[in-house]
């Protein structure tokens, strides 16, 4: 009962990041549930809807089609779909349905692929981890479909995985590209946020990949030892207020909550200050430093805040840090509390 959530909205699950990741990419995308899942990614985990279109579709399950697996109703319905939108592939996407009756994703791509034609892609997302499990997972699978010519490198080429609302709270990708043109990169692609299959197929041009979350860690290490494309991380679009107050804070405690690359950048910002790291998500130790932490749960955090003079969060985890006396500055997270920056 740890994790129990009692003053935080449940944060952004793994159904959430599978289609982020998908959202911008041109295919045709089905949520396997019966429209509650598809409703919560729609209503609250993308912000994109009001100006990109997606091909996004619940599969609309009946209670006897889950029970029983009719995995034959899912793949007709998605062949009449692909019947009225053109698209260059398909993602099935996971939910707590499949996941309680043992979907056998492989079976299903395989079923969808026969039947439509097109390349499927799925993402055995269940609804119960987080969005950058399901971003983890999406990337690596989209990466390794598409992702199969080794092309001639194009020098000043930059590469950004990561890059979804969910972790950066940006609907468009003009910051990213600003920060990091001044960073000297000639041409910068960000998968998945303004821009399609075509760079997903074209990745092994760039002459460096940058990871901007966790989440895009796995699909890094798989497009090294393919292509031998060199990576590092970062995080070029830490809010402008966030920036100009972590310049400004000197010789006290900090803790940063976000997710851990986010943080990481942020802390780089800090001068004379002892400050650690904590997120919700996923934790890599290579970049973590001895006192970071990821958090189980409101109760660890709410104890663990009482030792920190600053604490740079997003503002929805005041109800958990009532009793935090110290100053508190604005580091919104778009999976946690839904604000874009």
């Amino acid at each position: 009962m740890s994790s129990l959530l009692k003053h935080l909205s449940p944060l952004a699950p793994d159904d959430s990041g599978a289609c982020g990741v998908f959202y911008e990419l041109g295919g045709i995308t089905v949520i396997c549930d019966a429209g509650g899942c598809a409703g919560n990614v729609c209503g609250f985990d993308e912000p994109r809807w009001h100006e990109k279109r997606s091909a996004l579709f619940s599969a609309g399950l009946r209670d006897m089609d889950a029970i029983l697996g009719r995995d034959d109703r899912l793949v007709e319905k998605l062949k009449l779909i692909c019947q009225q939108i053109e698209a260059p592939f398909t993602a099935i996407v996971g939910t707590p349905v499949p996941a309680v009756i043992a979907t056998d994703f492989h079976a299903l791509q395989r079923m969808a692929e026969r039947k439509t034609g097109l390349p499927c892609i799925t993402a055995a997302t269940d609804g119960t981890k987080l969005y950058d499990h399901g971003e983890m997972l999406a990337y690596e699978a989209i990466f390794r479909r598409f992702s199969t010519d080794k092309l001639p490198v194009k020098p000043g080429r930059l590469g950004v995985i990561g890059a979804t609302p969910l972790n950066t709270g940006l609907t468009r990708a003009d910051r990213m590209f600003e920060a990091l043109h001044a960073e000297g990169w000639r041409e910068v692609v960000c998968f998945g946020m303004d821009s399609g299959l075509d760079e997903i197929r074209r990745v092994s041009e760039c002459a460096h990949l940058l990871v901007i979350s966790p989440s895009g860690m796995q699909s890094a290490a798989y497009l090294h030892k393919t292509f031998g494309t060199p990576f590092s991380v970062g995080f070029p679009c830490i809010p402008d207020a966030a920036a100009e107050a972590a310049r400004a804070v000197r010789g006290r405690r900090v803790l940063i909550v976000h997710q851990q690359f986010a943080a990481n950048a942020l802390r780089e910002l800090l001068r004379d200050c002892e400050a650690d790291a904590a997120t919700w998500f996923m934790l890599d130790k290579a970049y973590a430093q001895p006192q970071d932490f990821r958090i189980r749960g409101e109760q660890q955090l709410a104890g663990l805040a009482q030792n920190y003079d600053v604490i740079f969060a997003d503002a929805a985890l005041k109800r958990v840090l009532r009793g935090f006396s110290g100053e508190w500055i604005d580091f919104p997270h778009f999976a946690v509390s839904g604000r874009l920056n």
